[in-house]
Order: structure tokens, then C-alpha cells, then sequence
């Protein structure tokens, strides 16, 4: 048993993270401000192994961060329009408050980090990680500088998620598919910008398995930068829209305009693969969970599962 710390702990992957640790026998707590309330972790309440701590991340003390044998960082502001909205909350939230993490933890305390895919930017090659970096957002470039200084300690891992996806006890309506699934089923047209430019995505379960895969063998990986997701999951913003069109009738409208988002990348997940970890879920299972929870915002929906 261990005893872990999970900042950000109720939002869309944390309390998922959270259920899966105390299912698996560990002692959580889960450290978040609970600005959306407590609703996605009253399901967990009952375990005895759960403790609450409802601290701002930028207001850490040593105490919140002391007696942890393992530190997952999962708060902070996430996606390009969340912290183009507020850039200063971005690098508050995204740099500062990792700065300060870092300096109160100990050196045997192991730190596992949620980094992304989106600070590769725009690139025409296959990305992998000694790639250079160049990120085209706010928050790339916070992620990546938050990322340097987690990797400053030995003792630390970050894991740069491709694009999660999924439902969740706290979701996120924002994340590509999620939000492509959404205005299919209760807009019924979904208007496409650069259709043709890539990215990569992960099932929400899978980037729970990455997180635990981290934990059991962070003899392997720590002090390392790992990609996060599968080679075959490299898709264009038409083929996500392409395949939920197979479960659901809406209209697709692709536009001539540019689009501000100038993300455009593929990215390779050799190095995490070759230490053992492969996704499991596939885009078409994610989707079918969306068209479940969505449909309840209306009264009918004409759509077939497979």
C-alpha cells in the first residue's frame, strides 16, 4: 500500500485515477480547490482509504505535500481556449504552482506529472520525444516550461497524454471527440475547421492504465519524458467526425476558414510501447459511451450501435 496524493483529484481523469488507486488497495488523497463542486467524487466518499484536502494549488504549504509516497500532478488549466482566455491564470496555475510543488517535495517522493501532446505545436514530421518543440499556444508553452521543471528532479515521470477522450464522472465537454459527439447528437451539424490537420488521441481508460503503469514501473521510468498514447490513433479532426457519423445522422459542414487552433501533428508512442504499456480502447468504444450520456439531453436520437 501506498500512500498518494492526487492534485486535482476530482476533475475528469483524477477521480477516475483516484477510484482505480483505492480500488487497487492504496491509501488517496485527493487535493483540489472544487471550484465544480463535489459531485464527481461523492461515489468514492465511503472508502475509508479516501482523504479530502480542498486546497488551491497555488496555495500549497508543506503539509499538503508531506508523508505522500507518490505525488500525481493532474491540476492545472487544461486546453488551448481555457488558458487563452485567462493567460495569466495559465502560467499562475500551470508554472507557478509547479514551482512551488517541486520545492516542497523531498527527493524520495516519486512525482508523476500530466503533460501533453499539444506542446508538439505544428510539425511535418513524426514527433517523438527528443523531438524538438515549438508549441503554438499558451498552453503548450506552460505545459512544456511546467514540464521542465518536473524533470529538474530525478525522481519524476511526465506522461504526455494524447488527447483523452471518454466519459467521466466529472466530463469534459471541450476535448475534441467528446465535443465533436456532442453537436452530432444535440446540435445535429457539426461545423469543421482544417478537417485535414492531425492529432492524437487516448481513451480515458487507457490514460488511467498509463498513470498506474507509471506507479509499478517508475523503476524503469523515472527521471523520463514519455508519449502517451497509440501510433494507430493519429487522426485528422475528418476522421473523427467520420466515424461518429457511423452511429450518428448529422449534418458536416466543412469550412473554407482558417482555423485559430494551428495544432497539425503526428506523434509516435515507440518509447512507452517498447517498456510494456499498449492501449486498449479503441476510438469507436469512447464513441459509443459519448452517444449513451449525450442522448440524454434530448428526447430522440436515430442512431445504431454496432
Amino acid at each position: 500500500m501506498k500512500n498518494i496524493l492526487i492534485t486535482g483529484g476530482a476533475g475528469y481523469k483524477g477521480v477516475l485515477l483516484t477510484a482505480e488507486l483505492l480500488k487497487l488497495g492504496h491509501k488517496v488523497t485527493i487535493l483540489d480547490n472544487f471550484m465544480y463542486g463535489y459531485d464527481s467524487i461523492l461515489y468514492l466518499i465511503q472508502d475509508p482509504n479516501l482523504s479530502i484536502n480542498k486546497v488551491d494549488i497555488r496555495n500549497l504549504k508543506q503539509n499538503d505535500v508531506s508523508g505522500f509516497d507518490v505525488i500525481y500532478h493532474l491540476a492545472g488549466i487544461s486546453g488551448m481556449p481555457a488558458c487563452a482566455s485567462n493567460p495569466h491564470s495559465a502560467e499562475s496555475i500551470n508554472v507557478d504552482s509547479v514551482r512551488l510543488l517541486v520545492s516542497l517535495m523531498s527527493d524520495d517522493q516519486l512525482l508523476i506529472n500530466a503533460s501533453t501532446t499539444s506542446m508538439y505545436g505544428f510539425s511535418t514530421v513524426i514527433c517523438n520525444e527528443e523531438s524538438i518543440i515549438e508549441p503554438v499556444s499558451i498552453y503548450g508553452k506552460t505545459k512544456l516550461v511546467s514540464e521542465n521543471i518536473v524533470q529538474s528532479r530525478a525522481n519524476s515521470i511526465s506522461l504526455r497524454f494524447a488527447t483523452v477522450f471518454g466519459v467521466s464522472p466529472k466530463m469534459r465537454h471541450d476535448l475534441m471527440v467528446n465535443d465533436f459527439a456532442y453537436k452530432a447528437i444535440v446540435d445535429r451539424s457539426l461545423i469543421l475547421f482544417a478537417g485535414d490537420t492531425k492529432r492524437t488521441f487516448i481513451h480515458i481508460n487507457d490514460a488511467i492504465r498509463a498513470y498506474i503503469f507509471a506507479l509499478y514501473n517508475s523503476d524503469t521510468m523515472k527521471g523520463g519524458v514519455y508519449n502517451v498514447g497509440s501510433n494507430n490513433m493519429n487522426l485528422s479532426k475528418k476522421d473523427i467526425a467520420t466515424n461518429i457519423a457511423q452511429y450518428v445522422k448529422f449534418e458536416l459542414i466543412e469550412s473554407n476558414l482558417p482555423d485559430y487552433d494551428k495544432r497539425d501533428f503526428e506523434i509516435s508512442f515507440d518509447k512507452i510501447n517498447k517498456i510494456g504499456f499498449t492501449t486498449k480502447y479503441t476510438l469507436d468504444e469512447g464513441i459509443r459511451e459519448l452517444i449513451k450520456v449525450y442522448s440524454y439531453h434530448i428526447q430522440y436520437i436515430p442512431y445504431k450501435i454496432i
